[in-house]
């Protein structure tokens, strides 16, 4: 069930969302985080209204979104552990570490064993150092970085240091992996299915992704788009 909003009957609508809400939604495959924000600011009508974390668009899973004062809670929703569930592709990588662009370097994977793709999770458990993707929001020289490389501008991202609490393998259906991973803010999971592939000799892509809890929510408890614009409407 989706997590009830602290709606007071007394106040329209504009002040229950001003006096602040937090919203848990399911964002849909293809949408981007800005997008979902944008559509539920449009259905509550005010503007004061962020989110906590971006996804990106081929990626689902829980956004949390915040509105009126409750905004002051975004930084710490966003500094909470993540887990997500995905799929790592062997044998081929990227530009973007994911399926925005398309695989390249096919190589062979049927040499890998079971115990051999588990076993590697271990070289990314606890503080690590990472690199982002290139294909990503962080700004260089203060333009994107994503807008860069798409533009075929040389793009060098400096790591940093993320922490991986969990990484579990849950199956394995060559070439593709399951896995489920719990980790700091600033990990990027492209950026750990690249690694993971490289560390394997083959390369990876990441090609399904899912956030499924931020801190103490689940995305169990988040709202289906729809059923919360439709939610969002019966409060005229």
């Amino acid at each position: 069930m989706p997590k009830a909003l602290e709606i007071d009957p007394s106040l329209s609508k504009q002040e229950n969302f001003l006096n602040g809400q937090v919203i848990l939604v399911d964002k849909p495959f293809e949408w981007t985080s800005f997008g979902v924000v944008k559509k539920i600011r449009h259905h509550i009508k005010i503007k004061k209204i962020g989110h906590a974390g971006t996804l990106d668009p081929l990626a689902t899973g829980l956004l949390i979104l915040c509105t009126g004062k409750k905004t002051k809670s975004i930084e710490g929703y966003m500094a909470d552990v993540k887990e997500y569930t995905g799929s790592f592709m062997l044998g081929s990588t990227t530009p973007s570490y994911d399926l925005e662009s398309q695989p390249t370097a096919q190589q062979d994977v049927n040499h890998l064993s079971i115990e051999q793709i588990k076993d590697n999770t271990k070289h990314f458990i606890g503080e690590i150092a990472q690199t982002p993707p290139i294909f990503s929001a962080i700004k260089v020289d203060g333009k994107r970085a994503y807008d860069l490389a798409r533009n075929g501008d040389e793009v060098e991202l400096k790591s940093r240091l993320i922490t991986i609490s969990e990484f579990e393998i849950v199956a394995v259906d060559l070439p593709r992996v399951d896995f489920r991973v719990v980790c700091s803010k600033g990990t990027y999971i492209r950026s750990l299915a690249n690694d993971f592939g490289e560390k394997l000799g083959v390369g990876a892509y990441l090609s399904a992704l899912r956030r499924t809890k931020i801190g103490a929510y689940s995305v169990e408890e988040a709202w289906q788009l729809e059923d919360l614009i439709n939610y969002l409407n019966s409060m005229e």
